[in-house]
């Protein structure tokens, strides 16, 4: 699923790295303990989280994850911003809690973990 169609479906605002909203992803993750993405051994994916630090984008770095949705709302501020755009790490804003977010995602059809083909 192209990045765009995430911006879509969850009525989100593509904080960094707008030029890659044409990127793919193939599943997603949702969680809010880094620990829990470290374990998701998927890449090319969307990170779904209520985690606003700057560790979320070095987990997604490492995960060789594409795009962070920040949920609820969550603004993130410069230093987080600035992080992503050096990293080329897409960040989305979405007014969704997690559940209705994820719930949307899978119902467009994006898979997670063992669901992917």
């Amino acid at each position: 699923m192209k990045i765009s169609k995430i911006v879509e479906i969850l009525k989100a605002e593509a904080l960094t790295c707008k030029d890659k909203l044409s990127d793919e992803v193939i599943s997603a993750c949702a969680a809010d303990m880094m620990s829990d993405v470290l374990a998701f051994v998927k890449d090319q994916a969307v990170l779904v989280t209520g985690l606003c630090n700057p560790q979320v984008i070095r987990t997604a770095e490492m995960m060789d994850i594409r795009c962070v949705l920040l949920v609820r709302g969550k603004r993130p501020d410069a230093t987080i911003l600035d992080l992503a755009e050096a990293k080329g790490i897409v960040v989305l804003c979405s007014p969704h809690r997690m559940y209705v977010a994820c719930g949307l995602l899978y119902k467009a059809g994006l898979c997670g973990g063992e669901d992917c083909v």
